[in-house]
């Protein structure tokens, strides 16, 4: 972090940090350690100690020397892994980038010569990891605070002097005339322009010092528009971040129980990066960096941090060499289950909600909720606001509203407060929705006793853009809700039938059920809007539908109406959209297990199991549902109303304020992405 040596007490949050990491990205259960201690023999001793309790250690911001030593003992002496990420990390990721770099720019790694600003632990490793991979360490050039690494120094420790050369350079800038590639691990602002614009054509800059690299992204670009350039910042293209490297490895290096992290298994995991960056990038990946297209080239020449795939290609690839080079304890023998097994380990499950929060507090928008005299509704409403994932608007009887706010100890100046009795909006409203509906029986009186109750009210709200999005339900019936809603907002162009979406997430798996609130007995028509509605609603959380569609029958192996009916919906489905991954018509476990599939129908265009299971019928998805929910440990999220002009969420009578919370975020999100 640029923060010196702060202590082991200041340092803490940082390897708290380093702990949630490791769980976010492959839900691995760390502890963190600090020790309260200088001496190498003392934290070698400590770890060796620890060694029956832990699967892995990885060590953090030690200093060189002392770093090369402790690891280089404790991998002597220990037999389960230690890895040093300071070191190692920044190796494979930027090796990574290095292969893809010499690949897009047609220089040979046995041909480039490279200047390296920085002698410590990580520019070390970086080296030793590039001449692993194929760089001559002739043609290594490495500068420390005092200058160029050279045979005839002699205040070199046995690490620097591994790499020091019998030519000499005045300077860095003399080093880099003509060389080929710039590694930064030092400090800000040592490479200048001039001394850029002196490298070989379409040079490598690696300037990865924090916060402020070697050389920032928009001079170098301006020195050079060859230049193919990354730094160890977020906002600028070709992040060199360690977040791609520690916990993807240590989760192959555990999976496998091996009893080290050995060369090998690094240069697998450099290989497995450089790799997936020039895989085509799902849609969803690319709606995560806020819809921007980017494909390998210059700009993108390592994957980006928050793509889910780099836990089951960099993984799988260090498992296996692992296994290959004999340090593994466990030998996985099918790769496709184990792939599937990482998939499913985090599979959005654990943070499908928390996406969706985090994208609304980056746009909130107005929310209606129409039963605002409720305490459920109140209390979901303040951490809505003190969340910043909306902006609640309560609506009902004035002062009942304010008095249960005063009762549950809130501010009321937190709280938008709409009472239609009394609202001057009121007759504007009124004439609005008379005029909408005054051909199809709705007099002037009864459109005014409408625009009192708060469904209509809170519509009318969405329909006049006066609020982006309406909860309701909690109180009422669904029908009581979702008519209002209906002759307001009504349908999306190009929708016949509105329907409901429940997410049902059970061991670590993510399912969407379709439809589970709405359409009785569905024709082949309707099942096929419902799945296109379903599909599109996956993907705002940034997940790739896979769809099933259910029956009795497993494609064609019964010859009834009902089955038929499914299996016509299906050639819908790919008549309408034949960009969708649709299949059937199959039985429910079909779907769901994945060896059924492949095994049996191996025709099939779902490849694994199914994530979105459209039902036959209303009786069958609401069983389902209502089934997973009190008879499993599933986690039930909805419904989500789907087809709607503006988005509109009918409530379980039963849902809780964390349910009125998520309900929240998923309809700021669904106003955002229509641009409501």
């Amino acid at each position: 972090l640029g923060l010196g040596d702060i202590g082991p007490h200041a340092g803490k949050p940082v390897m708290e940090g380093k702990g949630v990491l490791f769980k976010r990205f492959a839900d691995i259960d760390v502890f963190d350690i600090e020790l309260k201690t200088k001496d190498p023999k003392e934290i070698i001793k400590t770890c060796q100690l620890l060694e029956p309790t832990f699967g892995g250690i990885n060590l953090e911001d030690i200093k060189a020397p002392e770093c090369f030593e402790i690891e280089e003992e404790l991998k002597k002496t220990m037999n389960i892994p230690v890895f040093h990420d300071d070191q190692h990390g920044t190796a494979i990721i930027s090796c990574a980038a290095l292969l893809n770099a010499c690949e897009i720019s047609n220089k040979k790694l046995e041909e480039i010569r490279i200047v390296v600003s920085g002698a410590g632990a990580a520019a070390v490793a970086c080296c030793n990891m590039y001449i692993l991979a194929g760089v001559k360490k002739k043609n290594i050039s490495m500068f420390d605070s005092k200058g160029l690494i050279h045979q005839k120094r002699t205040d070199l420790n046995k690490y620097k002097m591994d790499f020091a050369i019998d030519n000499i350079y005045d300077s860095l800038g003399d080093a880099l005339k003509g060389a080929d590639v710039f590694i930064g691990l030092s400090k800000g602002n040592v490479l200048t322009q001039e001394w850029l614009k002196g490298m070989a054509a379409n040079p490598i800059v690696f300037a990865m010092a924090n916060p402020d690299p070697e050389i920032t992204y928009e001079d170098a670009i301006a020195a050079r528009k060859d230049v193919i350039m990354a730094t160890g910042r977020s906002d600028y293209p070709n992040q060199v971040n360690n977040v791609l490297g520690f916990p993807f490895i240590f989760r192959g290096a555990l999976d496998a129980r091996a009893k080290a992290i050995n060369e090998e298994m690094k240069m697998a995991a450099v290989k497995a990066l450089a790799n997936l960056a020039k895989e085509k990038i799902p849609e969803a990946v690319l709606r995560a960096y806020g819809g921007k297209e980017f494909s390998f080239g210059t700009e993108y020449i390592i994957p980006k941090p928050f793509d889910p795939r780099v836990l089951w290609k960099v993984a799988p690839a260090v498992a296996k060499a692992a296994i290959e080079t004999g340090v593994a304890r466990n030998i996985i023998e099918d790769w496709k289950a184990y792939e599937d097994e990482l998939q499913e380990r985090l599979g959005y499950s654990q943070e499908i909600i928390r996406m969706m929060i985090h994208k609304a507090q980056k746009s909130p928008r107005k929310i209606v909720y129409t039963e605002g005299e409720e305490e459920k509704i109140i209390r979901a409403a303040n951490i809505v606001k003190n969340e910043n994932i909306g902006i609640p608007v309560l609506v009902g009887n004035e002062e009942v509203i304010k008095t249960k706010i005063i009762q549950l100890g809130y501010n009321l100046n937190d709280f938008q407060i709409t009472d239609p009795k009394i609202c001057k909006k009121t007759p504007e409203y009124t004439e609005a929705f008379y005029q909408l509906r005054h051909r199809k029986g709705v007099t002037i009186s009864r459109a005014k006793n409408l625009m009192h109750q708060p469904n209509y009210y809170g519509c009318m709200m969405l329909r006049m853009d006066d609020a982006q999005a309406l909860i309701g339900g909690l109180g009422h019936s669904y029908p009581t809700t979702i008519q209002p809603a209906l002759q307001v907002i009504g349908v999306k162009e190009g929708i016949k039938v509105v329907s409901g979406l429940y997410i049902v997430i059970i061991k670590r798996r993510v399912f969407f059920f379709a439809d589970t609130t709405v359409n009785v007995n569905p024709t082949s028509e309707e099942l096929a809007q419902i799945a296109i509605s379903s599909a599109d609603t996956v993907k705002e959380f940034d997940i790739e539908p896979k769809i099933a569609m259910l029956s009795f029958s497993n494609f064609g192996s019964v010859k009834h109406p009902e089955a038929i009916k499914v299996k016509d919906a299906v050639k819908i489905v790919n008549e309408l959209r034949p960009d969708l991954q649709v299949d059937g018509e199959m039985q429910a476990d079909t779907a769901v297990v994945s060896e059924i599939l492949e095994k049996e129908f191996p025709f099939s265009k779902i490849k694994g199991s199914a994530n979105v299971l459209v039902f036959p019928n209303l009786s069958s998805g609401n069983i389902a549902y209502k089934l997973f929910e009190r008879l499993t440990e599933a986690q039930v999220i909805g419904p989500i109303l789907m087809g709607m002009k503006k988005p509109i969420h009918v409530l379980q009578r039963n849902s809780t304020v964390e349910d009125i919370i998520n309900m929240s975020a998923i309809a700021v999100v669904e106003a955002k992405t229509n641009n409501v």
